[in-house]
C-alpha cells in the first residue's frame, strides 16, 4: 500500500547518511545541497544524519530525496544515480558487521552460487528490517527467485508511471555480486507501489552470457543455479 499521512516509518541514520554521501560523491555537494532543497530538506545540507543505527531518518524524507532526484536528473539519471546509491548502502553497511551479519560461515562458503543468492538475500530482507521499518521477504516460483518489499522507504507516498525502487535495485545488485562470488545476477523490479501494485517485487535471475553450443544462451535463474551442486 501506499504510505499514509498518518503511518510513519523510519530508516536507519546510517543507511541514509551512506546513501547522501554517495550521491555526494557522484553530483558534489553543490548537486547534493539543491536536491536537498528541492526535497524541502534544506536542514541537511551539510549536516547529513548521524553515522548510528537510530531508526531516525523518516520514509517520507528519504522518499522526497529520490522524487528530488528524478526531478532533477530526468529518469535515466535518477535510475543510475539512485543504483549507485544503493551499491553503496549495500557495500558499506556489510563491511561495517551490520547488514547480513547473520550469514552462517563455514557452511555457507561451501554452497554453489545460486544457493549463496537464496540464502544471503533471505538473511538480506530480516536484515534490512532489524535497522528499518522496511518489511521485505523472499519467495521463489518455478523459475525465478523474487524479492518482495511491502514497505518501501524509496517510493514511500509516491506516484509513479513505472518502477521507481532504484536505490533497492542497486543493493540488490550489490548484494548478488557480493554473494555470488562476482558471478553475474540481475535484479528487475517488475512491480512497483508507486505505480499502483501492492508491493514492489524484484526478480532476481541470472544475466545472459556466452552463447553454448548450438546457439543457446548459458544461462540459468537463480534457482536453477541453486540447484546445480557442480555435479556431472
Amino acid at each position: 500500500m501506499v504510505g499514509s499521512e498518518t503511518e510513519r516509518r523510519y530508516y536507519s541514520n546510517r543507511m541514509a547518511r551512506i546513501y547522501l554521501v554517495a550521491i555526494e560523491d557522484v553530483i558534489g555537494s553543490n548537486g547534493v545541497a539543491a536536491v536537498l532543497r528541492l526535497a524541502k530538506l534544506g536542514h541537511l545540507i551539510g549536516n547529513y544524519p548521524p553515522d548510528s543505527l537510530d531508526r531516525e531518518f523518516s520514509f517520507e524524507d528519504f522518499a522526497a530525496i529520490n522524487q528530488a532526484v528524478q526531478e532533477v536528473y530526468g529518469p535515466q539519471g535518477a535510475k543510475g544515480l539512485c543504483q549507485h546509491a544503493g551499491r553503496a548502502t549495500l557495500k558499506y553497511t556489510v563491511t561495517d558487521g551490520g547488514l547480513m551479519a547473520d550469514l552462517p560461515d563455514a557452511a555457507f562458503k561451501l554452497l554453489p552460487p545460486g544457493a549463496k543468492v537464496k540464502v544471503g538475500l533471505t538473511t538480506l530482507a530480516k536484515s534490512v528490517a532489524d535497522f528499518s521499518d522496511q518489511e521485505a521477504y523472499v519467495v521463489e516460483n518455478e523459475e525465478h527467485l523474487v524479492f518482495v518489499v511491502e514497505q518501501c522507504p524509496e517510493c514511500w507516498g509516491r506516484s509513479s508511471d513505472g518502477p521507481i525502487c532504484h536505490g533497492t535495485a542497486g543493493m540488490l545488485q550489490e548484494a548478488l555480486h557480493w554473494l555470488s562470488d562476482s558471478q553475474e545476477f540481475t535484479a528487475v523490479e517488475t512491480e512497483c507501489v508507486a505505480r499502483g501494485d501492492d508491493v514492489c517485487t524484484f526478480t532476481i535471475s541470472r544475466k545472459a552470457a556466452e552463447e553454448g553450443p548450438e546457439g543457446h544462451s548459458a544461462t540459468g535463474s537463480a534457482e536453477d543455479a541453486a540447484l546445480d551442486d557442480g555435479s556431472t
